[in-house]
């Protein structure tokens, strides 16, 4: 069975006691912590920035994927690797010099990686899979957390998978977008490794008291078992 990760975005966390959201999460069973940075200029919204990622860094040892729909997204980068951010990934429309920005996240001390929005080709990849640590598949379009899975994405997976695979390299292939209970088997058959899912998670805990996510991360991890 392969090395599933979930990964819940706090874009859809209670931001007025997002320290405790995220201490919760993980102590019920998530993986990584999924950080979605949006400028209001790339994507229509505006989201956070290195200091919320510094603040957090000190509750958890877990790994902290930083998702940059910003652009340009060079400036940006060396502030999240000092933040505390494990892995980086950016949108090849953010960057000028793709293969330049993987080199710079990869100086930083930080994993990197490519996100493909639902229009993006995966051509983008011809000559950089030597420097990827992370394939992000957008299976909604950016800029909100909430919006419904894109079926078509489940193609664009099993061709990112087809190209990991032949290339022989771990390279972890990332989900991000309505990710749900009665989809996240049929998305890791397409290939998927690591799955977002914000409101999915975030939301079924949100009226318990402390917050508990173990329900819903246990139901997404016994739909995986099936695969």
């Amino acid at each position: 069975m392969p090395n599933y990760r979930i990964a819940p975005s706090i874009l859809s966390a209670n931001f007025a006691t997002l320290g405790r959201e995220i201490t919760d999460v993980l102590a019920s069973g998530a993986d990584i912590i999924h950080f979605d940075v949006m400028d209001n200029h790339y994507v229509p919204n505006l989201t956070i920035g290195p200091l919320v990622c510094e603040a957090i860094r000190p509750l958890t040892d877990a790994i902290i994927d930083v998702h940059l729909m910003v652009k340009p997204v060079d400036r940006i980068i060396p502030d999240f690797a000092k933040a505390g951010a494990n892995i980086i990934t950016f949108h090849p429309e953010g960057s000028e010099h793709i293969d330049r920005t993987l080199g710079l996240i990869k100086e930083c001390g930080c994993k990197a990686g490519l996100v493909f929005n639902p229009g993006t080709s995966l051509n983008y990849l011809d000559h950089v899979m030597d420097k990827l640590d992370m394939i992000l598949i957008m299976s909604v379009n950016p800029g909100f957390g909430g919006q419904k899975f894109i079926p078509e994405a489940l193609n664009k997976l099993r061709a990112a998978r087809k190209r990991i695979d032949e290339f022989g390299r771990d390279i972890m292939l990332e989900i991000d977008g309505g990710v749900k209970i009665d989809n996240i088997a049929e998305i890791a058959r397409a290939g998927a490794d690591t799955f977002v899912a914000g409101s999915a998670v975030y939301g079924a805990g949100k009226d318990s008291d402390p917050h508990r996510y173990d329900t819903v991360i246990a139901a997404l991890r016994a739909e995986l078992a099936k695969v």
